[in-house]
């Protein structure tokens, strides 16, 4: 004999869609009695995002000009700095 198969009650409210992308049924039932809970996650996430956007910007804006990439143009750059014919260092 098998064990008998519990099937998971029909999930409604308005958070259904939860359920949908992995949430269980306590989860989905927990945003639908509390939804202030969604928006706390929701409001940590995007501000989280700006904050880490506000340290790279402040990282960029104050780095020194020796520190930043400067732009090579193609085709000059790489061809003047090696030799014609010349080894790599490991096969020298």
């Amino acid at each position: 004999m098998s064990a008998p198969q519990r099937s998971s009650p029909a999930v409604q409210g308005q958070f259904a869609w939860f359920a949908k992308i992995g949430g269980t049924p306590e989860v989905v039932a927990t945003l639908n009695d509390q939804p202030y809970v969604f928006f706390v996650l929701l409001s940590a996430l995007i501000i989280l995002i700006l904050e880490g956007l506000l340290i790279w910007y402040i990282h960029f804006a104050t780095m020194k000009p020796e520190q930043k990439k400067k732009k090579e143009t193609k085709g000059k750059g790489k061809k003047d700095d090696k030799k014609p014919g010349g080894k790599p260092p490991a096969q020298r």
